[in-house]
């Protein structure tokens, strides 16, 4: 996570080597998860949670639209909003790009942050001896330590904040950090085809 963190930083300082550091963070961030395999087991494979994850997460997504769109309130920084049909003149490379860019908004980046967030952060904010707690379980506190520092994480924290809440939620109902992982890839796969079909650049 913080390997993640620090290269999305400094995408920011180097917006003109963005694609090549973006491809570089890909590649590094999963040599890392694949590294720390052992705490994969933590996202079992339940289908019955599927339903109510695609709904949540649709519904999520719709949440974070509609405030990015209608409330007015300070950002914690901007994205880098990078526009590849303006800056990558190759088809091929731009192409990439955006198959890169899925994966990893869609796939990499929630599966990361689920483990991080739901699986370790939750219980480690609620006691430090974290593998005593079962999954979905936390205290108040935790909870609320660990959507704040989610929250301000992501520039756009309060829609992250809200996420956050309902994904504390899901895993307290479900007891599943895999409804969590497939509510936040649909989540972030539909603000992909959000920002790729209204140019909402800002956005990622």
């Amino acid at each position: 996570m913080g390997l993640f963190l620090g290269i999305t930083y400094t995408e920011g300082q180097f917006p003109a080597n963005y694609v090549a550091i973006y491809f570089a963070k890909m590649i590094l961030v999963l040599a890392a998860l694949i590294w720390a395999k052992p705490t994969w087991k933590d996202i079992k494979f339940d289908a019955k949670q599927i339903p109510l994850a695609v709904i949540g997460g649709l519904v999520l997504f719709a949440v974070w639209v509609a405030i990015e769109k209608y409330l007015k309130y300070p950002h914690m920084g901007d994205r880098t909003a990078y526009n590849p049909f303006e800056q990558i003149r190759d088809a091929g490379l731009r192409t990439a790009f955006i198959a890169v860019r899925f994966f990893g908004l869609a796939l990499l980046v929630p599966f990361m942050e689920e483990l991080f967030w739901r699986s370790f952060g939750l219980r480690y904010a609620s006691q430090t001896d974290f593998k005593s707690l079962n999954i979905g379980s936390f205290t108040m506190t935790g909870a609320a330590l660990c959507c704040g520092v989610f929250a301000l994480s992501h520039p756009e924290w309060l829609p992250a904040l809200v996420f956050a809440a309902a994904m504390t939620a899901l895993v307290w109902k479900t007891k599943s950090v895999f409804a969590c992982f497939v509510a936040h890839a649909v989540t972030n796969f539909s603000l992909g085809i959000y920002v790729i079909t209204q140019g909402a650049w800002s956005l990622w």
